[in-house]
């Protein structure tokens, strides 16, 4: 039996456990990447584990989400990055050099290579062939230590392309049929490993945003063959010697099987406030648009603004639209100011914004109150943009650039051809010298931290028996942008755990950090898919700072679900999803925690004597972790 290119990757990296579907296995990490706003935490966490230099292949600091300077938080945090990458042999990304994943995609990415990191669209890189994975810093952390990333062995979907793009429909619109046609919760514990006759006409860039947002679907991560596209991409990089050929064997299996007519696409959008309610574009004809949005590392690349600055040539965006622009990284730029394409940008009214996460994440560019944006990112969250009422349509960059000239939603064959779909040119311009990589005398650098950046703090072990109250209950597909708000004011605070925390759930609900600090310890009771979206462990760890010992829900997300381990609070799954509806904020529980097994079941009781029954999907080494009081206990326990 041949094998799949997940299968083969997995199988070269696998250090511990056995390629069974659920099973948990240990993985050899060959790169790693860390940003700014999660990153920062992840290096105290590494700095803590107590290795001196890295011991991966690979590890990059990246600063592109906080930089924003209102005052020295996050200017030390750089600096702060910028010292112990050096002390410990890591490469560094200065702010405005570029988005993480567009950049790492340009200079880093290896076909066959695995890839973790401290942000949830790691996977961008699948888009070259290697296996990326967000995860939480402290996984990361140990990444970089040397140790294996643990992970429930996927199962493998091949996502069978067939037919070629046409018109206006982009690579974004194929990330998005999948998202309609499967939900953001259809990709939990999977890769979606694509394959077929279509994936020969999709560019790295087009492949790289399908990738980036299978996020969205809670998948593991995604990925494409490493083939003839790949080596054109790696060659005019500058990086032909890292080239290999990564292509499924002919008779591979896979555990299901999705089939997508690229011919058939057209321009879609996904509509507030999830990135699964997808429709047509042409569906929302009349809607009128306040602002449009180009960027992120979803949308960013050369091939999609070169498109943007076609389109917008000779025209301009009526004055009731705005139009923010955020390049990928400096080489696009570059690229694009050679080749005279910044000026049409400029004079159709468009706004050039650093290149950086910006907007995205609500680092800026907010749209107006209720106001429509119309954004080319990959999440569209209530309140993620920055404005709490926002509307937020998701679309691909042609899309986004056509109807800032409209200012209103229209229909697609009313635009007129399609702009051509663009290759890299034969010389690509480097920009490698603006990554400051490691001295030879890393004994001679001194870390520099400023007084935002605090130490994680110890916690303590799980007690045999957990007698706390529900002080939240929330529903289903809780974001970890509801539990920690994004933000210029919230983000800047990430190296400083005890402030942070107290906006914990702030825009959900605003007595719930009060209603902690009384009672000292607490249980937040949650429904299906709770957890998804960013990789960022803050969402775990402002809730352990706060005395949150577990977290009851119907279903949840994977990588929040392993910051919850990681942290040492209690992830359980009600047997009965009714019983969700039997308890409320303020129901009192006992759970004997001395009393659970991995994968096992236990009664707890409530206040009222009812008996509920939750289990748990948690392996022995998971379990001991939580038990332990977190993953860094465990890790300092092993070592003694």
């Amino acid at each position: 039996m041949g094998m799949n290119i997940t299968h083969k990757i997995i199988k070269k990296h696998l250090v511990s456990g056995e390629m069974i579907p659920g099973q948990e296995v240990g993985l050899r990490i060959d790169q790693t990447l860390t940003q700014d706003a999660t990153g920062t935490m992840a290096w105290l966490q590494y700095e803590a584990i107590g290795i001196g230099e890295v011991r991966t292949d690979l590890s990059v600091s990246y600063v592109d989400h906080n930089t924003l300077q209102m005052g020295f938080r996050n200017p030390d945090d750089h600096r702060y990055l910028r010292t112990v990458a050096a002390k410990s042999g890591a490469v560094y990304s200065p702010a405005g050099t570029g988005i993480c994943h567009q950049l790492h995609l340009e200079n880093f990415a290896k076909p066959g290579a695995t890839l973790i990191g401290s942000d949830s669209h790691t996977p961008t890189a699948g888009g070259i062939g290697s296996m990326a994975m967000g995860a939480g810093g402290l996984s990361v952390a140990l990444a970089m230590a040397g140790e294996a990333y643990f992970i429930p062995m996927p199962k493998v979907v091949k996502v069978e392309l067939t037919g070629e793009l046409t018109g206006w429909a982009q690579g974004k619109d194929v990330i998005l049929e999948l998202l309609r046609i499967l939900t953001v919760k259809g990709g939990v514990n999977k890769v979606f490993e694509y394959a077929g006759p279509g994936v020969a006409a999709l560019s790295v860039p087009d492949r790289a945003t399908i990738t980036n947002m299978g996020a969205e679907l809670g998948a593991t991560t995604s990925i494409f063959p490493s083939d003839e596209k790949t080596k054109d991409f790696l060659e005019k990089m500058g990086r032909g010697d890292e080239y290999m050929e990564l292509i499924a064997d002919a008779d591979a299996e896979y555990d299901e099987v999705v089939t997508i007519n690229l011919s058939e696409l057209e321009p879609m959008v996904a509509q507030p406030h999830m990135p699964d309610v997808v429709c047509k574009v042409k569906d929302l004809a009349g809607k009128k648009i306040d602002q449009c949005a180009i960027g992120s590392c979803t949308n960013s690349s050369y091939s999609d603004l070169k498109n943007t600055a076609q389109i917008l040539a000779g025209k301009q965006t009526p004055p009731e639209t705005d139009l923010l622009i955020s390049p990928g990284s400096k080489q696009v730029v570059k690229m694009l100011a050679r080749e005279g394409l910044i000026e049409p940008l400029l004079d159709a009214g468009a706004r050039i914004l650093e290149c950086t996460c910006g907007p995205c994440i609500g680092m800026g560019g907010s749209p107006t109150s209720g106001g429509v944006s119309v954004r080319t990112f990959n999440r569209n969250f209530e309140g993620r943009s920055g404005t709490l009422d926002g509307q937020v349509y998701l679309v691909s960059a042609q899309t986004a650039a056509r109807l800032s000239l409209e200012g209103e939603f229209t229909d697609p064959a009313t635009w007129g051809p399609a702009p051509e779909r663009i290759e890299l040119p034969e010389d690509v311009p480097s920009i490698r010298n603006l990554f400051v990589f490691p001295p030879d005398d890393k004994d001679a650098v001194e870390i520099l931290r400023g007084p935002n950046i605090i130490a994680l703090e110890d916690f303590d072990t799980l007690p045999e028996t957990v007698e706390a109250k529900v002080l939240l209950k929330v529903e289903d597909n809780i974001t970890t942008d509801h539990i920690l708000p994004a933000g210029a004011e919230i983000t800047a605070l990430r190296s400083n755990i005890p402030a942070i925390s107290q906006y914990i759930f702030n825009r959900v609900d605003e007595g719930f950090v009060g209603r902690m600090k009384d009672a000292g310890t607490g249980i937040i009771l949650g429904g299906d898919n709770y957890g998804q979206g960013s990789s960022r462990e803050h969402a775990a760890l402002g809730p352990r700072h706060l005395g949150v010992k577990a977290v009851i829900t119907k279903s949840l997300a994977r990588i929040h679900r392993a910051n919850l381990v990681n942290f040492g609070i209690l992830p359980l799954l009600l047997v009965n999803s009714a019983d969700y509806d039997k308890l409320s904020e303020g129901s009192g529980l006992t759970i004997p925690a001395n009393d659970m097994t991995p994968g096992g079941t236990i009664d707890m009781t409530t206040d009222t004597g009812e008996t509920i029954q939750v289990t748990n999907d948690l392996t022995k080494k998971e379990l001991e972790i939580i038990q332990s009081g977190g993953l860094l206990n465990a890790v300092r326990n092993s070592a003694s």
